[in-house]
């Protein structure tokens, strides 16, 4: 008998070493990798980018290369600093890092110019009232969307004797084609300016030597040109493509409203039910992406009505009375009115419950935080009030808030001149559609008395809202500002002013805001909205939109927004009723037969905490508070031209993400390339030496012979 005893391969044992060897060499590379970045790079966390909008014409913001942008940063912090950027520097691009105040369009003129010499510009934050006035925004805001064109009130096109915003450069609706970010946090302000000192600052006006501290900013959008290109190839694309590649959205959101009595939603109203509207607007912008603090733009408005709403709901005879009453909080009215133009589309074409031949009267809250004196001004169309039933309809309207101002402190209601036109407004749109009798109400009569229209200073400190530094959030939240006191004043005017245009007269002057409401509003919605009374008013599983920081007011593409939660549920607990209904029964109630879901809203909020505060009281509340969608009637029509409605979209991208690190000289990574693709070559050259020769210098061990017995 013979055995072979030849050589075998490893056996299962060996293998599995070898695999977990291997693997654990892969993951020590992807580690020390990692670690290798974290000592290259610095991240910057907290910045916001400016993106790119696009309309039925052309495209806005900014954007970065597909690599993202890399430059020399460059402290700018006066105008003469400048010059080493644009001409004199010898290491360009540069990455400017400019002060706030410089942020303007004159220095942004001069980088727009040399673009070659720019990578990009980051922009630090100025301090409170360091700056006389800033609004990236335009002079004339939705020019062309509003009522007045060539064929009405061509005298008042295109805000011709009131410039209403002349802060306004008009620097958000520029388009740049470098990345511009703002820096939200001072410490990393602090690291890239020290970085700057260390590496960068010339001596004697000589060149800083290597290595320089650079940053990168990773901003590349997907859509160019317009609306109407980039919405083609995404139609396109969905037609065509398993895994469409969707280069923009359109803005949309949605409009929170709600009726002082209930009506069935599932229907329209009857032609003699007659409603009076209370509306405003929810949206504000900067030239940042989802920067929009809009304390004066939006919020002040829409907490005033917020707070009236409440004041009125409390009517003992409310459910009696002749006329019903619709709060209405637009979405997207910066971006040419996008939801006060769908509504007023979906009225016209049976979509909404209240169709827009039951509408009455209306009255619109504008910017009303910064009263100089004690004027509130009421602004009228003087076009409508040609036809002489509009014309003695709102001067029914102009005696009505004046009457209900009366005995208001601090308030005094003031008319305007025939001849001056409606500021910009969500009243343009339902007079676009049918002449009703309106008003605008606002802290001006002419221009706006906000220098901040529109931008990232637009917050807290410019209606004056603060706080002492000792007090603690909680007390904070409850402590009634003098802001909120003078907005509570505005609220009780527009609430009995309401009351008295829906037919009431015995309890005008038992109606009355409430302040605390109001300071605890704009606590949430300007300082840190994670606080107690918010959260009480929530969803459980909304809680997440609740942060440490100030709500932002932008539309976006993703919705609702924070901002629509959060106004939809202040609303409902406001005005609502608290029920005596189960979890289950609140989220179903047509399990309940008592109750009607097509009249109501049904909500399970968290409630107020216990007695220990420890655990909330979760409790269910009844309202008429809704959304509707708030999405441009162009898009619904694809009609991505139109010059109808507003057509906004915002490209899509990959990444943003901004860091900054060491570079090395030209001359230094040309030799580090040269040395690697030697390396590359002898390697080449061994692997090839020793192949040819791998007979001679790899000997294989000879067999043993078969043993026989």
């Amino acid at each position: 008998m013979a055995t072979d005893r030849g050589g075998s391969g490893p056996g299962p044992g060996s293998t599995g070493l070898l695999l977990l060897l291997s693997f654990c060499a892969l993951l020590a590379g992807l580690c020390g990798g990692n670690s290798v970045e974290r000592k290259i790079y610095i991240p910057l966390n907290k910045t916001a980018p400016c993106v790119r909008l696009l309309n039925a014409t052309h495209q806005i913001g900014c954007q970065s290369s597909i690599s993202g942008d890399t430059g020399v940063i460059h402290v700018v912090e006066k105008m003469e600093d400048l010059q080493w950027v644009l001409t004199d520097g010898p290491n360009p691009p540069y990455m400017v890092l400019l002060e706030g105040n410089l942020f303007t369009r004159e220095t942004m003129e001069k980088l727009k110019g040399r673009t070659n010499r720019i990578a990009g510009l980051a922009v630090t934050i100025a301090k409170p009232n360091s700056t006389s006035g800033f609004s990236p925004s335009v002079q004339c805001p939705n020019d062309g969307f509003g009522v007045y064109s060539s064929s009405y009130g061509s005298e008042f096109a295109h805000c011709r004797g009131v410039p209403w915003n002349p802060e306004g450069n008009g620097l958000a609706y520029e388009d740049f084609s470098f990345p511009i970010f703002l820096l939200e946090d001072e410490n990393e302000t602090k690291v890239i300016k020290q970085c700057y000192h260390d590496h960068n600052l010339s001596q004697n006006g000589s060149a800083p030597t290597f290595p320089l501290c650079a940053m990168q900013l990773f901003s590349h959008m997907h859509a160019v040109v317009s609306t109407a290109t980039c919405m083609r190839r995404s139609s396109i694309q969905s037609s065509f493509s398993i895994n469409p590649e969707i280069v923009c959205d359109p803005l949309s959101d949605y409009n929170v409203w709600s009726m002082l009595k209930p009506i069935n939603t599932s229907g329209t109203l009857e032609p003699d039910d007659r409603v009076v509207i209370a509306a405003t607007r929810l949206d504000s912008r900067s030239f940042f992406w989802n920067v929009a603090p809009g304390a004066e733009s939006a919020v002040a408005s829409f907490v005033t009505q917020l707070a009236a709403a409440e004041a009125l709901q409390k009517a003992p005879d409310v459910t009696t009375l002749p006329r019903n009453v619709m709060f209405a909080f637009f979405q997207g009215e910066t971006f040419d009115y996008i939801g006060s133009s769908r509504m007023v589309y979906d009225m016209e074409k049976g979509k909404f419950p209240v169709p827009l031949e039951n509408i009455a009267s209306f009255v619109e809250l504008g910017q009303v935080a910064l009263r100089t004196s004690l004027e509130l001004w009421m602004h009228t169309d003087p076009m409508s009030q040609k036809n002489e039933s509009v014309r003695t309809e709102v001067e029914e309207l102009l005696a009505t808030l004046e009457r209900s101002g009366a005995d208001v402190p601090d308030v005094v209601l003031r008319r305007l001149s025939e001849s001056q036109a409606l500021p910009p407004s969500s009243l343009q749109r339902f007079l676009r559609a049918r002449n009703i009798s309106g008003v605008v109400l606002a802290d001006h009569s002419g221009s706006f008395h906000n220098k901040y229209y529109e931008s990232i200073y637009d917050t807290a400190e410019n209606i004056n809202v603060v706080y002492p530094e000792w007090l603690s959030p909680e007390e904070d939240l409850n402590l009634v500002t003098d802001t909120a006191k003078a907005l509570a004043n505005v609220a009780t005017v527009l609430a009995r002013a309401l009351y008295e245009l829906a037919g009431g007269t015995n309890f005008t002057h038992t109606i009355q805001a409430d302040p605390q409401t109001v300071t605890r509003l704009l606590y949430g919605f300007l300082i840190r909205a994670n606080n107690s009374w918010f959260q009480s008013v929530l969803r459980h599983d909304l809680r997440s939109y609740l942060g440490d920081s100030p709500l932002q007011h932008y539309i976006a593409v993703s919705s609702p927004t924070n901002t629509t939660y959060v106004v939809q549920y202040a609303l409902a607990n406001l005005t609502g009723t608290v029920m005596n209904l189960t979890r289950e029964q609140c989220q179903d109630p047509s399990k309940v037969p008592s109750e009607n879901k097509d009249f109501y809203e049904y909500s399970w909020v968290q409630g107020p905490l216990n007695s220990n505060k420890t655990d909330r009281l979760p409790r269910c509340v009844r309202s008429t508070a809704r959304l509707s969608r708030a999405l441009s009637p162009a898009f619904e029509l694809s009609q991505w031209s139109s010059t109808e409605y507003s057509t906004w979209t915002e490209s899509r991208w990959k990444d943003i993400r901004a860091r900054i690190f060491l570079i090395a000289s030209k001359e230094l990574e040309f030799l580090t390339l040269m040395v690697g693709f030697g390396i590359l070559a002898f390697s080449l050259i061994v692997t090839y030496c020793v192949n040819a020769k791998a007979d001679i210098l790899f000997i294989a061990p000879r067999e043993p012979g078969s043993v026989s017995y």
